[in-house]
């Protein structure tokens, strides 16, 4: 490998001569072996920082543009731009796993767009520091940087999987109206309830979901872009991080203003906090419906069978015709990775002192890692799992009929004692609550039929 001589304010560093990174990302990359094959940066966080930079070039532009010239501004655009095409991913080889500031991240990019950009221009006219990092600091870049990601990533991904999500159960719910079953509480026989209801609980968990998630996005929107290294905005012109803001929210079409308080900005997380909070409460809807999408189709001959979902690949490696609930697995799997990473996100959103939080890079990683999954989770379940759910109709009607605690129904008419006898009378002897009912001279038959209506008790 052939290598180029690179300098920095500590000397100088070999760097690969094919890459636009610099001294910084160098020492960074030699320096946290950790993670390197799995534990990069997300390219979200970069994409961000390519918005981000290219809004404050703008900003200085106007703002002090003896010094951000209009070259310099439209070069750093250029960069930011292939950069959010996915040109030049190869170039940012950092971890996760790094200083707690993202300091070196935010180097990386600052090199990257500097080195590309002299690349462009022919001519060495961007510096990394001077020019890319102008007005800002890693302290605030990087906060900033992790808010628009987590931001788009919730109305990009997130909302729309989910939405897609309730919109099926929306239809499942029309498509099974009059359709009668047995509730269940306690894992145990409950009261009856039409099929449409209980997937009206699920689209209804799926909405409060999205609301909650959309209640949280307006304080990620609040940028501490403009705070620079403690929050006192020193080196960044008057208007710096209003104009920035404005630019960025411009660019992504998302309403980002800049934070009132920039010494919160920087050293709180409880924004990301609360928006995980409301991703990891869908999570934990999704695995409830997805642990009552697979028990209700256990079987199919020793469950519950009161569901048919997809059969989508063999079971068994051993057992022949097996078929297992696989998406539902994989929904509640991810769910679980959600409920860690809400633990590792909290942990490091306390861990802020003073000015400044020191353990961002590894809350992006777990808020973005969060967002993903569950949207690819959400998209697959719906996909193969969802959108084939038909009910067993004759199932539901045999478990029905067989239920003890249809003896609800008689409780006006004989009270509750009396109705308990009645069901531990059927249940001991094994039969119907009707001959019960007879048996223990409680009710006569034409008046046990008058009133011992299942579908009345919806």
């Amino acid at each position: 490998m052939e290598y180029r001589k690179e300098h920095d304010s500590m000397g100088e560093v070999l760097v690969p001569a094919d890459k636009y990174y610099g001294a910084q990302t160098q020492r960074s990359a030699d320096h946290f072996k950790i993670g390197v094959e799995n534990e990069k940066m997300p390219r979200e966080i970069l994409s961000a920082f390519a918005r981000m930079k290219k809004a404050a070039a703008r900003a200085n532009a106007i703002l002090q543009p003896d010094r951000m010239t209009a070259k310099k501004a439209e070069a750093i655009g250029w960069v930011c731009d292939e950069i959010l095409e996915g040109k030049l991913w190869d170039h940012f080889p950092l971890v996760v796993f790094q200083t707690g500031s993202g300091t070196q991240s935010n180097m990386n990019v600052n090199e990257v767009i500097a080195n590309r950009g002299n690349e462009l221009l022919s001519e060495k006219l961007l510096h990394p520091n001077d020019d890319v990092n102008m007005s800002q600091s890693s302290n605030d870049t990087f906060p900033t940087a992790m808010q628009i990601a987590a931001v788009l990533a919730l109305e990009n991904k997130l909302l729309p999987a989910a939405q897609a999500l309730a919109e099926c159960f929306s239809r499942l719910e029309e498509e099974n109206k009059g359709v009668l079953k047995i509730g269940r509480t306690h894992l145990q026989d409950a009261v009856p309830i039409l099929f449409s209801q209980e997937i009206s609980g699920w689209r209804a968990s799926v909405e409060t979901g999205i609301n909650l998630i959309r209640s949280a996005l307006p304080p990620l929107c609040s940028l501490a872009l403009g705070g620079t290294a403690v929050g006192t905005g020193l080196n960044a012109p008057k208007g710096f991080a209003e104009k920035a803001a404005a630019e960025l929210a411009a660019d992504t079409g998302k309403p980002f203003i800049t934070a009132e308080n920039k010494f919160h900005a920087l050293t709180s997380k409880s924004e990301l906090v609360s928006a995980h909070g409301a991703v990891k409460a869908l999570a934990a809807d999704l695995l409830k419906i997805a642990n009552d999408i697979r028990l209700l189709a256990s079987g199919p001959r020793a469950g519950l069978g009161e569901l048919f979902i997809p059969e989508n690949e063999p079971g068994s490696s051993i057992m022949p015709g097996k078929v297992n609930p696989t998406q539902c697995e994989a929904l509640t799997m991810v769910a679980v990775q959600i409920f860690g990473n809400d633990a590792a996100i909290s942990f490091a959103a306390s861990q802020g002192n003073f000015e400044l939080n020191v353990y961002m890079p590894v809350i992006a990683y777990n808020f973005l890692q969060s967002v993903s999954l569950l949207s690819e989770a959400i998209e697959s379940f719906r996909i193969n799992c969802v959108e084939g759910i038909r009910p067993n109709k004759v199932k539901m009607e045999e478990n029905l009929q067989r239920s003890l605690m249809l003896v609800t129904a008689l409780n006006p008419l004989i009270g509750y004692e009396n109705a308990a006898k009645v069901a531990k009378k059927a249940y001991a002897e094994n039969i119907s609550l009707r001959e019960a009912a007879l048996s223990l001279g409680l009710l006569t038959a034409e008046e046990f039929d008058r009133n011992f209506h299942p579908e009345d008790m919806v």
